[in-house]
């Protein structure tokens, strides 16, 4: 099998220095592609700048993800290529339009105002200001476009929230399957991963199966992998 893995987080640019990103740390990531590599298959690894990595290996491919449309042009290219889509990437919900200091706006704004404002973009925002105004815009989910590039694929996608009930996880994990179209979602709570603990249900359309830890969930996928295409 040929495998995409996408892991870690995004970073969305501010400017040249700044940017916005998440604590994703890609070590579920790490673990999934190492559980195909030691199983003899070929992986292309699509990371965060800041997620763990695997050891180098002559069937890994590493690619390394800044933003949003980055993954889209990456995942674009390589989903058409594969066997298994793994998405756990921690995508940004949303990216930055622009920044720019309190002082610069008028005392009344609608949204026409926030939109049709272009403030001057140098390369690094000035700190000069106390307060800064920054708008963002929703991003589109890359999830939702990788059955169009490749129906056929076998498609694992993740869904994280917090602090709710193991039912509403579950029907929400089941929302998403419909919504794009995945063979299989993990679902998780954020107030459930702690050290080796990462309690998730892997949910498809006819199965819920609970997991524990990030190697149950890593050997969950490649077994799943193999029994779809054995």
């Amino acid at each position: 099998m040929k495998v995409l893995i996408t892991s870690g987080g995004t970073t969305e640019p501010i400017d040249s220095v700044r940017g916005i990103s998440n604590f994703a740390t890609g070590g579920l990531g790490k673990l999934t592609a190492e559980c195909f590599l030691e199983d003899g298959h070929e992986v292309i690894l699509l990371a965060g700048d800041k997620a763990v990595l695997p050891q180098a290996s002559q069937r890994l491919t590493i690619i390394t993800i800044m933003g949003t449309e980055n993954l889209y042009e990456e995942m674009k290219r390589c989903v058409p290529l594969v066997d298994v889509v793994v998405h756990s990437m921690a995508v940004s919900d949303y990216r930055p339009l622009y920044m720019t200091g309190l002082e610069n706006f008028p005392s009344v704004l609608t949204e026409r105002d926030l939109l049709n404002f272009h403030p001057h973009h140098a390369k690094k925002i000035s700190s000069k200001s106390n307060y800064q105004i920054m708008l963002l815009e929703k991003t589109p989910k890359i999830i939702s476009f990788i059955k169009t590039w490749k129906p056929h694929v076998l498609l694992f996608g993740f869904k994280l929230l917090a602090g709710v009930t193991e039912q509403e996880l579950i029907d929400v994990a089941k929302e998403k399957l419909i919504s794009t179209q995945a063979d299989f979602i993990i679902a998780n709570d954020l107030e459930d991963i702690k050290n080796n603990q990462h309690k998730a249900f892997i949910v498809s359309t006819d199965s819920i199966e609970r997991l524990h830890t990030k190697s149950e969930i890593a050997d969950k996928i490649l077994s799943v992998s193999k029994t779809y295409y054995s």
